[in-house]
């Protein structure tokens, strides 16, 4: 891609792939981190166990324009409002497209959408549903 005199070139739509709390599990998360960068997205993956201010901190000093939460831990109340909030608290929420992967019950999904969270992924999502999504909802 040629650039012309006096515009930027696009640079590609970068994710934070989280795994937060105590939830062990990181197969999906690796599964997720492989498709975004085999779709040409910078892949960030914050490694296990992190705190939620932890994967804000990343977010921010990476500048990421996606925050990717796997979570299988059953505590998606409590963890990921808690990024929400961080995220506010540094004025990146708004720009920052927030996707969680994972068992998310029914009874749980709205609740977190009213949070913030901008989709939500459980298994069996096909990559491509996801990379569309994250193309066609990027806040930048």
């Amino acid at each position: 891609m040629s650039v012309e005199a006096g515009t930027e070139q696009e640079r590609n739509i970068r994710c934070l792939i989280a795994k937060v709390g105590l939830d062990g599990h990181d197969r999906g998360a690796h599964v997720i981190a492989r498709a975004f960068r085999d779709a040409g997205f910078e892949v960030i993956y914050s490694g296990l166990h992190k705190a939620p201010d932890e994967i804000v901190n990343a977010a921010v000093q990476e500048d990421v324009d996606v925050v990717g939460i796997s979570i299988l831990s059953g505590a998606h109340n409590t963890l990921v409002p808690k990024v929400v909030e961080g995220l506010k608290e540094y004025d990146a929420f708004e720009d920052t497209l927030l996707i969680v992967g994972g068992i998310i019950p029914d009874d749980d999904r709205e609740k977190l959408y009213e949070e913030g969270v901008d989709a939500i992924f459980g298994p069996g999502t096909e990559m491509e549903e996801t990379i569309q999504f994250v193309r066609q909802n990027v806040k930048r």
